[in-house]
């Protein structure tokens, strides 16, 4: 939803404080528009067989559960967008942080903290939960690092861009603390064009079916799910 922004003129003590205020940093994640652009582009394909416990250890989450989740990243305005599906999953949302659908910063079989909180999947009416729309930074998670900082805290996504391999997708729920299902991120192109690691491939809103078509091409079944994103896409627009 596009928001209107108006110009206040504002005096003395006034304007003292707000300088002050706006001077300091944002405190969470802001939910903007989708970009006209993006750097690079990303899917999780999330099963419970991959969820692993803060010990490192192979918890298995939800059986028959899966996740689709398709990440779209403009990293010079540091916005996400993001489409994620849930199927067959049951029961409750539970996690320490602010919501239980994340990005952890974790290679495959490892854990790691979370660096971006999402928006829980709801149902659609259709028995799957799903979730879309674009965050910008800075980023929180509300879990809290031994250090006593936000684990979300200093985070970008030319991080992502750099090293996505080493980021993972997951969800969590009452009865799978651990993570009903899990998956680590697999780039696929924006435009036909592989990018990342600020990498600065356009694709206006309209080319986003490019990334479906590409990610088939180059990572089978894998891009399937870059499908996925364009379908979502077009059916926000209609």
């Amino acid at each position: 939803m596009n928001r209107s922004v108006r110009t206040l003129t504002i005096g003395g003590a006034a304007a003292a404080a707000l300088t002050l205020f706006a001077a300091a940093p944002a405190s969470a994640e802001t939910e903007v528009p989708e970009p006209s652009s993006f750097t690079s582009a990303f899917t999780v394909m999330a099963t419970p067989d991959q969820v692993i416990n803060t010990e490192g250890a192979v918890t298995p989450g939800q059986e028959g559960a899966t996740g689709t989740f398709d990440f779209r990243i403009n990293s010079d305005q540091n916005i996400i967008c993001y489409d994620i599906t849930l199927s067959g999953v049951s029961g409750d949302y539970k996690s320490p942080a602010k919501t239980a659908t994340h990005i952890h910063e974790a290679a495959a079989g490892k854990s790691g903290p979370p660096r971006i909180a999402f928006p829980n999947p709801v149902d659609d009416g259709t028995g799957e939960r799903t979730s879309s729309g674009c965050l910008q930074g800075p980023f929180t998670t509300g879990v809290m690092s031994d250090a006593g900082a936000d684990t979300g805290e200093g985070f970008t996504l030319a991080q992502i861009e750099a090293n996505p391999e080493g980021f993972t997708g997951d969800s969590h729920t009452a009865d799978f603390a651990a993570g009903v299902v899990r998956g680590q991120l697999t780039q696929v192109p924006v435009g036909g064009v592989d990018t990342g690691a600020g990498g600065a491939a356009n694709a206006s809103s309209g080319d986003q079916s490019l990334i479906g078509a590409g990610a088939i091409g180059a990572l089978g079944l894998l891009g399937a799910a870059g499908v996925l994103v364009a379908r979502r896409h077009r059916r926000q627009e209609s």
